[in-house]
């Protein structure tokens, strides 16, 4: 009811008019919201999916609503998964309903107790992304989805060597849908989980009566990777992010089937790890002490991610790339561990400001090494490879340096470049041989960036390949040299895999169909080419820019190592496009590819967006 005192003539009239067009307003809102919302319906034609009519969405309809996704979940010979599977793929109508209280588990045919409580906890991350998808609920359904899954070798930490093969078979009759997933491992079961997620989709509009789940009932899929190390590197000192942020990140990457997270967590502009031995590098090295990761944040993190599919390997960057966070040692008695800290012009003393390298002749520096090492080594697996940066060390910080120009001439060595790698892979042996120490054997994979002292021509002078494993961003020719040397190799060229490229000059920005179709370099024993990383240095980005310069390229780079596929871009846009969506469903929020009008009209539209 509306009252409206008396107030005079002239004020009676306006309220009348405005009464009257309030309420007609309202009249013709609530027509309009009557008026039903017209879909498009899809149809696969020759392996894409064409508008092939309308329907009305509140209509009350038993069939299944043919909408682009659910039209894509069976049409061509990948549906809508990515990466694609690479040794057999067979996916048929029918697509059928089923209930999300309807889904059962049944891993009695895991390995061993370990295997099924990490398929418990892979499982649970399967039924939050189907909650994910159908929000605020999910329409209920009498179809049954029974997931039986079998490995045949005892629970093991993931390692470049661990077999990640799956086979998935799914089966419809009447109303129980069967799948049934085989695998070596636990991480091949969790492929095969994931490839079983992205055969599912949902339709409808939440507000009306929800979304109803609907996946692709029969299947049969033969699956494994063409390359062990599929990963991502994010730097965590140049900005901090929030650990909200990094399991956002692994998240996407299970999604994908990336499997290696390359933690770059110190460099010269912080050290935000929270050790329980070396407190102090924290204390003055972190931006702040909100933006820190602790022991057990770490902890947390490696099951987070392990249960995900996912690997993680911290790099502690050195000799160069360090410095806030050791800058205590001299007020401490320990003298300089870090040199040329802050040293204007940078330009004189290393490639990127803030200056600052380890001092290799102070023992206490490789004392302090020891106690970072020993509670990384701590947490991590045992075994697990590590990684010692050890790239862009700049001669002209040491020569400049009165306690090592000194040492060096008093130890009767030139002042040359040949003689400062010496020193530089002295370092890297003694280094080795603390964290040696602190592990108890000397079975760890240790991986360095390529630099001067990794060139093919003297690296095997100064570096054990038994021991160092060296990621490659100069191009494909070295990492082919170093491979053929006998060197394991993980590509990271920066003009294809650096994220941050285009965003400061001179690079040039990538798009992911440029990372999609760069085929790995060949050499002459290919398994020494592990695989290859996308890089994302952190001097442009933090939390609010993360997910739109990371996603969905780094997705491409996992197809690409995933199957190696053949074809190009092309052939794969539409299946990224659909993979973007679910990503979505997962909070990431990624980068848009083409206008939403091309992702309605495969085959219509002009690719060269």
């Amino acid at each position: 009811m509306i009252v409206i005192q008396n107030m005079g003539s002239w004020t009676c009239i306006t309220c009348a008019l405005l009464i009257f067009h309030f309420l007609a307003i309202n009249e013709a809102t609530a027509a309009e919201n009557s008026l039903p919302f017209i879909s498009k319906i899809y149809k696969c034609v020759n392996d894409k999916c064409i508008i092939n009519g309308f329907q009305n969405e509140t209509k009350e309809n038993n069939e299944i609503n043919e909408s682009v996704d659910v039209c894509r979940l069976t049409c061509g010979q990948y549906g809508s998964l990515w990466p694609r599977p690479t040794v057999m793929t067979t996916i048929k109508n029918p697509v059928v309903k089923f209930g999300l209280d309807n889904v059962v588990f049944n891993p009695s045919s895991v390995a061993d107790e370990l295997g099924r409580q990490y398929m418990a906890e892979a499982s649970e991350v399967f039924m939050s992304s189907l909650r994910a998808i159908c929000k605020p609920r999910c329409v209920p359904n009498d179809n049954n989805l029974t997931v039986f899954i079998t490995t045949t070798t005892p629970f093991t930490n993931i390692k470049w060597s661990t077999n990640e093969s799956y086979e998935l078979n799914i089966s419809t009759d009447s109303d129980q849908i069967t799948a049934k997933i085989t695998a070596r491992t636990v991480y091949g079961a969790r492929n095969g989980l994931e490839t079983l997620r992205q055969l599912i989709t949902a339709y409808g509009r939440p507000k009306f009566n929800g979304k109803t789940l609907v996946m692709a009932g029969d299947v049969q899929i033969v699956d494994e990777p063409m390359y062990a190390h599929r990963g991502f590197m994010l730097d965590t000192s140049r900005n901090y992010f929030p650990l909200s942020a990094i399991k956002r990140t692994i998240d996407a990457m299970g999604h994908s089937k990336l499997n290696v997270f390359h933690w770059h967590a110190t460099d010269s502009h912080s050290f935000p790890l929270d050790l329980p031995s070396a407190p102090q590098m924290a204390r003055y090295g972190a931006y702040s002490p909100e933006k820190t990761y602790s022991y057990v944040e770490i902890k947390d993190l490696l099951r987070y991610a392990l249960v995900r599919g996912v690997r993680i390997i911290m790099e502690i960057d050195s000799p160069a790339h360090a410095g806030y966070g050791w800058q205590w040692g001299k007020d401490a008695g320990l003298e300089n561990m870090v040199i040329c800290l802050g040293n204007r012009p940078w330009e004189d003393y290393c490639v990127q400001p803030p200056c600052g390298q380890l001092n290799p002749l102070n023992n206490h520096t490789y004392t302090w090494l020891g106690k970072i090492y020993k509670d990384l080594i701590s947490v991590f697996p045992k075994g697990e490879a590590f990684h010692m940066g050890g790239d862009e060390v700049a001669v002209r910080c040491w020569n400049t340096t009165d306690e090592i120009v000194e040492w060096m001439q008093s130890n009767n060595r030139s002042l040359s470049e040949s003689a400062y790698l010496d020193l530089w892979s002295e370092f890297h042996n003694r280094a080795l041989t603390v964290y040696d120490d602190k592990v108890g054997d000397s079975n760890s994979d240790i991986i360095v960036w390529s630099s001067g002292l990794t060139d093919p021509e003297i690296i095997e002078k100064h570096l054990d390949k038994k021991r160092y494993t060296v990621e490659v961003w100069q191009g494909d020719r070295v990492s082919v040299d170093l491979a053929n040397l006998g060197y394991k190799v993980i590509v990271a060229v920066e003009d294809i895999y650096y994220l941050d490229h285009g965003l400061r000059p001179p690079t040039t920005y990538h798009s992911w169909k440029v990372i999609y179709n760069n085929k790995l370099p060949m050499a002459n024993n290919s398994n020494l080419i592990l695989g290859a990383e996308t890089c994302m240095f952190s001097e442009f980005a933090d939390d609010f820019s993360l997910d739109i310069k990371v996603w969905p390229r780094a997705a491409a780079l996992a197809e690409r190592l995933w199957a190696d596929p053949s074809t190009n871009a092309l052939a794969a846009e539409y299946r990224l496009l659909q993979h973007r969506e679910r990503l979505i469903s997962l909070g990431i929020k990624p980068d848009r590819i083409t206008p939403e009008w091309c992702n309605d009209r495969e085959g219509e539209c002009i690719i060269s967006y």
